[in-house]
C-alpha cells in the first residue's frame, strides 16, 4: 500500500553532512524587520521562531540577516559582523531550534537592491541602474573594487562562524532575488572584466568563494545551503542554463541543500506577481497551477543534473500537492513562506492529514500604482510576523489599504525625528 500524503511529508531526511531533518516541510525566508537599531535580534524574533518550531516545521530558514551594517536591505535587519550581539542571537537560536527543529540563518548583502536613503551608498558588481520607473526608489550603485569583493567574502565567513557559535543549526547563502550574490551571477548586473566577471565561470567565482570561506570557518559537518534563482526573468539576466551550471558547480563544492526560486525586485517571479515596466512575467502557467509549485519544472532539470538535496518554495496550496512533489523525486523538501505568516501551526495540521485553513492571496490596496509594483506584499506579511512576535494572533483578512495607510503615517512620523533612527555607516 502506498504511503498517505501526510506519511510522505512526515519522513525524516538526512543531509549530506549527516544532519537529520525531522520532516519534509521547509519554511523559506521572509523579512521580519524585527532587529534593533543596532542590528541585534529581539525577543520578538525568538517568540516568532518559537511559534514556528512549536508549529511543527522541519527546517526553518530565517529572514535575511545582513553581513555589513553599512549595507542594509531594509530597516530592522539583524546584522552579524562579529560576536557583539551573540547573547541575543543565542536566545533566538534556542527558541528557533526547540523540539528538534533545524533553523538556519540566511546570510545576505543587498548590493544595489536597497532603497534610497537607507545606506550611505549602494554597491554592486557593476554600476548598473534600475529600470527607469524604479530609479526614484533605488539609487545607481557604485562598482565594488577587487579588495572590497574579497572583504565581503570574509564577512560572509565571519557571520557564518557566529551563527554556528550562537547555536543555530546551519546557514543559507541568499543567492537569489536580485541581491548581491545574485547580482554577481547575472550578466545584466555584473559587467566586470576582471576575476569576478566577464564569463559565466568568473561570475560564479564569488558565490563559490563565499561557500569555501564559510566552510573553512564552520567545518565539514555544519550545513550550508543556498537559495538560488532558476532564472532572473530579466532580459540579459541569469538564465536557466547558467543556473544549472551553477548548481553543478555548487554541488561539486559540497553545498548541502539548494532552494530553487527566481526573479528580482524588477521581475518578482518568486511572488507570482507580474512585474511592471516590461520585465518578464512570473512563470505561473496553467500547468504550474495544477502542480502548484512555481519552480518545480526547473527542479526536475536540476535533479537530473545533481543529487544534492533540493527544495522548491512558492505555490503549494494542498497536502496532496506537497506530497506529489516529494513523491516525484524532483524535490526533497516542500517550501512554504507567506502562508506561515497567517497560519504558523500549519505543519502540524499537514502532518495530521489536514488541509490548510488559510490561502495566500494577492495583497491589493486598490491604488493601481502601489498594486502594480507589488509594494504591499512584503509590508503586509511583515506586519503579520510582527503580530506573532508580539504574542498576538495573525489577521489573515487585514485590509491592505489600512496597512498601507499605517505605513505612510509611520514614515511621516519618522521623517520628523532625528536621523539616528537608522544604522549609521562605520
Amino acid at each position: 500500500m502506498s504511503p498517505s500524503p501526510q506519511d510522505l511529508i512526515a519522513q525524516s531526511f538526512t543531509l549530506p553532512h549527516g544532519t537529520v531533518v525531522r520532516n519534509r516541510l521547509f519554511k523559506s525566508a521572509m523579512s521580519e524587520a524585527l532587529g534593533t537599531r543596532t542590528g541585534a535580534a529581539t525577543p520578538e524574533l525568538a517568540r516568532l521562531y518559537g511559534a514556528w518550531a512549536d508549529g511543527g516545521i522541519g527546517l526553518c530558514v530565517t529572514g535575511n540577516v545582513m553581513i555589513d551594517r553599512r549595507a542594509l536591505g531594509e530597516p530592522g535587519n539583524v546584522v552579524i559582523e562579529d560576536e557583539t550581539h551573540l547573547d541575543s542571537l543565542t536566545a533566538w537560536a534556542r527558541a528557533a531550534t526547540r523540539g528538534g527543529t533545524q533553523c538556519w540563518v540566511q546570510l545576505n548583502h543587498p548590493g544595489k537592491q536597497a532603497p534610497k536613503g537607507l545606506n550611505k551608498e549602494n554597491v554592486s558588481p557593476s554600476a548598473v541602474p534600475f529600470r527607469p520607473e524604479m530609479q526614484a526608489f533605488f539609487p545607481t550603485p557604485r562598482e565594488l573594487t577587487d579588495a572590497e569583493v574579497r572583504e565581503l567574502i570574509a564577512r560572509f565567513a565571519t557571520a557564518a562562524g557566529v551563527v554556528k557559535q550562537a547555536g543555530f543549526s546551519g546557514v543559507q547563502i541568499h543567492g537569489a532575488h536580485g541581491y548581491l550574490v545574485s547580482q554577481f551571477l547575472s550578466p545584466h548586473h555584473n559587467r566586470r572584466e576582471d576575476a569576478w566577471g566577464g564569463t559565466p565561470e568568473k561570475r560564479r567565482a564569488f558565490v563559490l568563494a563565499v561557500l569555501k570561506a564559510m566552510r573553512d570557518v564552520v567545518g565539514p559537518d555544519f550545513p550550508i545551503g543556498i537559495k538560488l534563482n532558476s532564472a532572473d526573468f530579466q532580459r540579459g539576466g541569469f538564465t536557466e542554463a547558467e543556473s544549472l551550471d551553477t548548481i553543478r558547480a555548487l554541488a561539486a563544492a559540497g553545498i548541502d541543500l539548494i532552494e530553487v526560486s527566481g526573479g528580482t525586485y524588477e521581475a518578482p517571479a518568486m511572488t507570482g506577481v507580474k512585474a511592471a515596466g516590461g520585465a518578464a512575467e512570473a512563470p505561473v502557467k496553467d500547468s504550474t497551477r495544477q502542480r502548484e509549485a512555481y519552480f518545480l519544472a526547473f527542479a526536475e532539470k536540476a535533479r537530473q543534473a545533481v543529487s544534492t538535496p533540493l527544495v522548491v518554495t512558492g505555490g503549494f496550496r494542498s497536502l496532496q500537492g506537497m506530497a506529489d512533489a516529494i513523491a516525484s523525486g524532483a524535490v526533497d523538501f516542500v517550501g512554504m513562506a507567506r502562508v506561515l505568516a497567517i497560519e504558523p501551526d500549519l505543519p502540524n495540521r499537514l502532518l495530521a492529514g489536514q488541509e490548510p485553513l488559510q490561502t495566500v492571496r494577492p495583497i491589493r490596496t486598490g491604488i493601481p500604482f502601489i498594486d502594480k509594483m507589488g509594494l504591499m506584499e512584503v509590508s503586509w506579511y511583515t506586519g503579520q510576523l510582527k503580530r506573532i512576535g508580539r504574542g498576538e494572533a495573525p489577521k489573515p483578512n487585514e485590509s491592505a489599504l489600512w496597512v498601507f495607510l499605517k505605513f505612510l503615517a509611520a514614515q511621516m512620523g519618522l521623517g520628523r525625528k532625528k536621523k539616528p533612527t537608522r544604522l549609521r555607516a562605520s
